[in-house]
């Protein structure tokens, strides 16, 4: 009994501290809680207030996460983000082995959303990426199996060596956002971003991309390999325990927005301001790519949308609320280079599309 009695007296202090712990645990709780929504709320407040160094304030947020994981390719992180928030997908060239697929990973935790990934083969059908209606014999009635493409960010890993049906069933979703599945139309999140690879040094047993998909892309990015440095910081890691991979999958890699937030963000890019001018040069320098003799097959009016939007954000990533004209020249290589089509006896003499797109700017005035 006295082994009982000291039992139950013990209990009571027990008992009062597991209470106190998880009153304590309740309370960092709540904190933590009322912080994030306190947070969420300041950050679209200071985007209404003043947009442009909200964005800028994300963005330098969003490159540092990013960078923990990828070394160097600057440049692509911020074409990335550029095609992101301005609602728009983008097409990545690049040798394989240089980060392609860990990237838009790396993005999707950053930035908050789901993502998927979509290997393309000569074999993959348009099912395959919408999904399909299977039949329940239980319940007697069909019900839709969502394919990949259901999710926020996907990457295409690939994307020319699938055959042109499949290839066509990305297009409505990357225009409308939408799924049509036996006459049945499904919603994308709004956020939908496609990532499309190729590999631009193997074509063989590849189906290049036709140009009305190509131009659905607001930007073609070439992904390099790192310089010697940037190489030798990845071998080290590679011999320890500080892998990219192991990094990203260890959680030290924070999102710094939600999905509602990146909707918040295109919004706020809206207000950016584009001078009329400035509108009118980027609308000579998409007719003029019609007319230079080294170009078969000019931009077009996508780009024109596509090469406003793409400065707009560009100029939101340097911290200003304006465009001015080294903002459309700095973008307008990326969102035309996949629109053009060089001349076959301009092509014979070396001639490269960057170069056309060179002569293109050096055609058209830049206004003053």
């Amino acid at each position: 009994m006295l082994g009982h009695k000291e039992t139950g007296s013990m209990s009571i202090p027990r008992l009062k501290g597991v209470r106190r712990g998880i009153i304590c645990e309740l309370s960092s709780c709540l904190r933590g809680i009322v912080y994030a929504m306190n947070r969420e709320l300041i950050m679209e407040e200071q985007a209404a207030a003043d947009p442009a160094p909200a964005v800028k304030e994300i963005l330098a947020k969003a490159r540092k996460e990013v960078a923990k994981v990828i070394i160097g390719q600057e440049e692509v992180v911020d074409h990335s983000l550029i095609a992101i928030f301005t609602g728009n997908h983008i097409l990545i060239e690049g040798v394989p082995g240089v980060a392609k697929t860990l990237l838009v990973r790396t993005l999707a935790k950053v930035l908050g959303t789901e993502f998927s990934r979509i290997q393309f083969t000569p074999d993959l059908m348009p099912s395959d990426i919408t999904g399909t209606n299977v039949f329940n014999m239980q319940e007697g009635s069909f019900h839709l199996v969502k394919g990949p493409i259901f999710t926020s960010f996907l990457l295409a890993d690939e994307i020319n060596r699938a055959p042109a049906k499949t290839q066509s069933s990305l297009l409505q979703a990357m225009q409308e956002r939408q799924v049509t599945i036996d006459g049945e139309t499904h919603q994308l999140p709004d956020s939908f971003t496609v990532f499309a690879t190729q590999n631009p040094i193997e074509y063989e047993g590849t189906y290049p991309l036709p140009e009305a998909q190509k131009d659905r892309f607001l930007l073609r990015v070439e992904m390099d390999y790192p310089g010697a440095d940037q190489e030798k910081q990845l071998a080290f890691q590679s011999l320890g325990k500080e892998t990219p991979e192991k990094i990203l999958d260890s959680g030290e890699v924070e999102s710094v927005l939600t999905e509602d937030q990146i909707l918040t963000m295109q919004e706020a890019l809206e207000t950016i301001t584009v001078k009329d001018e400035l509108v009118s040069y980027v609308v000579d320098l998409v007719r003029t790519s019609r007319e230079l003799d080294s170009i078969q097959t000019g931009a077009g009016p996508r780009a024109t949308q596509a090469l406003l939007l793409s400065s707009r954000a560009y100029a939101a990533i340097d911290g200003r609320d304006y465009v001015t004209p080294d903002d459309i020249r700095s973008m307008a290589y990326p969102v035309l280079s996949h629109r053009i089509v060089l001349r076959p006896e301009y092509e014979i003499e070396g001639m490269t599309v960057r170069e056309a797109v060179d002569k293109l700017l050096e055609a058209v005035a830049v206004p003053r």
